[in-house]
């Protein structure tokens, strides 16, 4: 059994589910092993065949759509999920994911979001559900980032395959399962087309491609080949292939020829030398390689073991003897439980991926985030329609000076199961600068190695720099969006400002006056006080800190570290509103919730003490049965934190 490029993540998901086979009917169970034998083509036509008949049964709805789902026709595959779900709504959590992915294939997002809400509701720690809570708005989000590209058929398709191109030495170099071979025709029984080569055309002055032929016989095997990705001075080549070498077939565990990477070195205009890379493996699959700027970083796709998903994305060290570093995963934000795949580093040091567990439009969407930064890919854009569609859209390849370059999809109006397009940007992404210059309030002298921290519009921390040596900061920013900006230096009070930046290309200045320490901290002091820490951080009948109270509270851990010796006791009060009881118990856990947050931010036990004391010291008239303002009731619901001892 050989795996294909583009669905090989799905062969581990086939596990997680149990094929119980019980199928009342000899169709179901003639198409049960077909399913099995990852025949998926095949399996369809025979569950078909039973389904048009009236039958139904679950199992088979699911492994219908599943048929479907693995060979990336989502249109489909939405619908025998839907005979599903209407069989029986209570699915497994995975099923839920899936659904709301072809749902937006038919572009019926309404629903599909409604599944989702479903997905959080019952894996609220999933990647993808916290990716989703935290982007409601995503189908704005890439609304506002659509339209920046002309697209058009690359004019090197077949009525088969045709994906995951590269440039080389003026041509492009892709896969395709076309079969220009001979009598023999070797098929990939998942989706009953030929096993794909590597291809070149040429790419003329005038932008037209020359016909396509064979890349090279040594290159070239009877099996599957792909993504490749050469060096500058085109003397090496990393490519993928099934885990076929030297006329020899390896396969796991479960007897599935996986995939590796190979690397191969031309000499006298042939590529020859070739040899598996060394962190390959028979029970895992390693592809879709792709070079740093500096050429001493390879990234690509795999499933090894520390997988967080299908697939994820990895980079891995090319030393300069030749050998290689660790495997590293990317991590988060950029890998999901569903597939990462396809990276692509381009000249301005941008990686392009595809993935179907972000926020996107359907399928596979391709995003976009920065590489150079030293806490790297905190900002991960969907590059929007057109590039995007409700189908499976990957392989992004883009050359920066000309602002061109090709992508694959398996959209409506294509030549065959998956196309190659080629694009021009012509309009460019906006592009903010967040920068400022940090002084003193009373002097104007500049403050330097001011430590400035960005956090979103959700209080999740973007980045930390430090203000150089002539107080200057700057940030990289996305265009209509909110931040948060912390400004801490010894001695100075911690300044918190929030930041619109305009959707406009261009620079946002925010220069930051920080006012020198005059409140007196000493035993007695409230803190909640002094450093203006609002009152109310708690939601109404809620004993959980929110992220913008922990923002919030940071200001008291900044002290409480800047004083090792300071101990504190939190005191939390609520209005009189609920019973005695209710109100006691509440203000405890409220002020243990905090104590807790900040033991679990390093500040020792035994530097915390912590107590509610509900509605028995109201600081107004409100007690039970006067009638108050919300604003009075209020005043009541507050936080203390009172300094015991410094020493």
């Amino acid at each position: 059994m050989k795996i294909n490029f583009k669905y090989f993540s799905y062969g581990v998901i086939l596990f997680m589910f149990t094929l119980n086979g019980f199928a009342q009917e000899k169709g179901v169970k003639k198409a049960d092993k077909k399913f099995d034998d990852y025949s998926y083509v095949d399996a369809i036509a025979t569950y078909e065949k039973v389904a048009n008949k009236g039958y139904k049964d679950e199992n088979m709805f699911q492994k219908l759509g599943d048929s479907y789902y693995f060979i990336a026709n989502l249109e489909k595959a939405e619908k025998w999920y839907t005979e599903l779900f209407d069989m029986n709504p209570n699915q497994e959590v995975e099923y839920l994911y899936r659904y709301s992915q072809t749902l937006k294939a038919v572009k019926n997002y309404k629903k599909a979001d409604m599944i989702l809400e479903k997905f959080i509701a019952k894996s609220a720690d999933d990647q993808r559900a916290i990716l989703f809570a935290n982007q409601r708005d995503y189908l704005q989000n890439i609304k506002e980032n659509s339209g920046r590209y002309e697209i058009s058929d690359a004019g090197v398709n077949s009525v088969y395959s045709d994906y995951g191109s590269a440039l080389y030495n003026n041509n492009l170099v892709f896969a395709s399962a076309r079969d220009t071979g001979g009598v023999s025709k070797k098929v990939f029984k998942w989706n009953n087309e030929s096993f794909t080569n590597l291809y070149s055309s040429e790419i003329s002055a005038d932008g037209s491609m020359g016909a396509p032929g064979r890349f090279s016989a040594t290159i070239n095997s009877k099996f599957h080949e792909s993504t490749p990705v050469f060096t500058k001075d085109g003397s090496t080549m990393y490519f993928s292939r099934n885990n076929y070498l030297d006329g020899k077939k390896r396969k796991d565990a479960n007897k599935v020829t996986l995939l590796k990477l190979y690397k191969a070195t031309q000499k006298d205009g042939k590529w020859v030398d070739i040899q598996e890379l060394p962190f390959n493996s028979n029970e895992y699959s390693v592809a879709h390689p792709t070079l740093s700027i500096d050429e001493k970083t390879l990234y690509f796709a795999s499933d090894m073991p520390g997988t967080k998903g299908l697939s994820d994305l990895f980079s891995v060290s090319i030393n300069a003897d030749g050998s290689y570093g660790t495997p590293l995963n990317l991590g988060l934000p950029i890998n999901t439980e569903s597939r990462e795949t396809f990276p692509f580093i381009s000249a301005d040091n941008k990686l392009y991926f595809a993935s179907d567990g972000h926020p996107g439009l359907g399928g596979l969407d391709i995003f976009v985030t920065n590489v150079a930064a030293a806490d790297n890919f905190k900002d991960i854009q969907n590059v929007g329609a057109p590039v995007n569609s409700s189908y499976d859209d990957f392989g992004f390849l883009v050359d920066s000076s000309s602002k061109s370059g090709f992508f694959t999809s398996n959209r409506e109006g294509g030549k065959g199961s998956d196309d190659i397009y080629r694009f021009l940007e012509t309009k460019t992404i906006c592009s903010q600068v967040l920068k400022g210059i940090i002084t003193d309030q009373e002097t104007g002298l500049i403050l330097v190695n001011t430590k400035l921290s960005l956090f979103d519009e959700l209080f999740n921390l973007i980045k930390e720099i430090k203000s150089g040596s002539d107080g200057k900061y700057t940030l990289e920013v996305v265009c209509s969006k909110t931040y948060y900006l912390r400004a801490e230096k010894d001695e100075f009070e911690t300044k918190e400002i929030k930041v619109i930046i305009v959707p406009v290309s261009g620079e946002t200045m925010k220069p930051i006056q920080l006012e020198k320490r005059k409140k007196v901290i000493d035993v007695g002091s409230d803190l909640a006080k002094s450093l203006d820490i609002p009152i109310l951080y708690f939601d109404l009948d809620k004993s959980f800190i929110r992220k913008d109270a922990a923002f919030e509270l940071e200001k008291l851990l900044i002290v409480m570290q800047e004083y090792p010796k300071m101990k504190i006791d939190i005191r939390s009060h609520t209005d009189s509103r609920q019973t005695n009881i209710y109100n006691a118990k509440l203000s405890d856990r409220r002020a243990k919730a905090t104590r807790a947050w900040l033991i679990a931010k390093g500040i020792k036990a035994d530097r915390l003490t912590a107590k509610g004391y509900g509605e028995t010291q109201l600081v107004n008239k409100c007690a039970d049965g006067v009638e108050c303002t919300e604003q009075e009731h209020q005043a009541n619901r507050r936080s203390e934190f009172v300094i015991i001892s410094m020493e």
